[in-house]
């Protein structure tokens, strides 16, 4: 993946720390959770329908009531699915007290919560555009709790 961040970031680190996304995450925490924050598609998509994602756990609400028509276009439907777990993702790290990005060895964003619990927000964004199950807002419900 070519993100201009990361190689920046590479350049000033020069490889003594870790490299990659999990290495921004330690290094600029904030840069990266914006930048997993974009989720470009799933906002365009829902803005086309009238519903401003604003990084609320009720936006989370409004995503569930959407009828699902990206099911009908099998090709966009995973990279939906991908960001509406990085949105997910974004509303538990702006609203969940303790709730931050990680990178797991894989490369695989997910959130962890002050408890220690780890989200994977990208498979539950994934279920919830395939199937609808779970809500959004039941994940971030289930998670802000804990």
């Amino acid at each position: 993946m070519n993100i201009p961040f990361l190689d920046n970031w590479r350049k000033r680190h020069d490889g003594t720390r870790k490299t990659g996304l999990a290495g921004a995450v330690d290094a600029d925490p904030e840069g990266v959770a914006e930048l997993l924050g974009e989720c470009e598609l799933l906002r365009v998509r829902v803005g086309e329908r009238g519903i401003e994602l604003d990084d609320s756990p009720a936006s989370l609400s409004a995503l569930d009531q959407l009828v699902p028509r990206w099911r009908d276009d099998l090709e966009e439907l995973p990279w939906l699915g991908n960001d509406a777990g990085l949105y997910l993702g974004t509303v538990l790290v702006r609203n969940v007290a303790g709730a931050h990005w990680h990178i797991w060895p894989s490369g695989q964003p997910v959130v962890r919560l002050a408890s220690g619990r780890e989200i994977d927000v990208v498979e539950a964004g994934l279920d919830w555009a395939m199937s609808g199950s779970p809500e959004l807002s039941q994940v971030y419900a289930e998670s802000a709790e804990g």
